[in-house]
């Protein structure tokens, strides 16, 4: 029996989950390899996303290869994933979850709150941005793209003060000690499904949905479904300023979500507790306590409408 495929990016951070998913495959008895394709987030590294034009712009390509049959697997960071899955392709198994946190890389070793008054802080994301900017509105934020060693190395020539990355990707990259601060849960929700790791698959090929079975945390899906349903109610996408973190304990579910405009001046809060069995309800009740609270009204200021608003 020939060797499983697995689709990847070919940044650092890409290429250690998909080896991190073939070292558990071949714990499993199960062989593969790695097949590196170029994605169009990849070919515009110096485009803001909102500038290249698509969704799922990290991993339609992986996606592609997947349903033509140039690979068995695709391995994305859960975050990048957009709501709506291709028709023939599903999600086998979702990786259990690292720490979601974002974190803060300064070139003193600074953390937020000691950075002086005008210092320019790199993130391509709107949801830090909007949310960090409520913390220190003197602060310069500016768009930062590339992968992980270029941001680093951009911090390094003195192009920014300070950078925001997820924590997980540091860790994965074994860059942890360059972190000058955790950005904690309560300044800054995370991007659904930020740390998680999913591989995807062709609906019909059991073989390789049966190979990475194993692999699934069901605590980590479970969470990721309520996230998902959330910003599935709201439309929304990485150039929305949207943050939500679900936890799971026992049979109970916890939702917190947040809608911000994109300069931080006004934010939504809320949160929303239901039970594990039903993690879609919960997500899609967080979204009409937000739009009731004035979230539909940011959303269209940011170019996007409610599901039902």
């Amino acid at each position: 029996m020939s060797g499983l495929r697995i689709g990847s990016r070919g940044s650092a951070l890409a290429l250690w989950q998909a080896n991190f998913v073939r070292g558990e495959l071949q714990r499993l008895g199960v062989s593969s390899e790695v097949v590196v394709i170029k994605t169009a987030g990849d070919r515009f590294q110096d485009a803001p996303v909102a500038q290249i034009g698509q969704k799922g712009v990290f991993i339609k390509e992986l996606e592609d290869a997947l349903l033509e049959d140039r690979v068995d697997l695709a391995v994305h960071s859960m975050k990048d994933v957009p709501t709506e899955i291709p028709k023939g392709l599903s999600f086998p198994a979702i990786c259990m979850r690292h720490d979601p946190s974002d974190a803060l890389v300064s070139r003193a070793g600074q953390r937020l709150r000691e950075l002086p008054a005008g210092a320019r802080v790199g993130t391509s994301s709107v949801r830090r941005q909007a949310q960090l900017r409520r913390m220190r509105p003197d602060l310069n934020f500016c768009e930062l793209r590339g992968n992980v060693d270029t941001r680093i190395r951009k911090l390094g020539a003195g192009e920014y003060d300070a950078i925001v990355l997820a924590k997980a990707g540091l860790d994965r990259l074994g860059l942890s000690a360059k972190i000058s601060e955790v950005i904690s849960i309560e300044d800054c929700l995370p991007a659904v499904g930020q740390g998680a790791v999913g591989i995807e698959a062709r609906t019909g090929d059991k073989r390789a949905s049966a190979a990475v079975a194993a692999l699934d945390h069901a605590v980590t899906r479970t969470a990721l479904a309520a996230e998902r349903a959330l910003l599935a109610f709201l439309e929304g996408g990485c150039q929305v300023p949207l943050g939500a973190l679900a936890t799971v304990d026992g049979d109970d579910l916890r939702l917190r979500g947040c809608v911000a405009s994109p300069d931080g001046s006004e934010i939504v809060r809320g949160h929303k507790v239901g039970t594990a069995s039903t993690p879609e309800i919960v997500g899609r009740e967080l979204g009409g306590v937000l739009i009731e609270q004035g979230a539909g009204r940011i959303l269209q200021l940011a170019g996007r409408t409610a599901a039902n608003g």
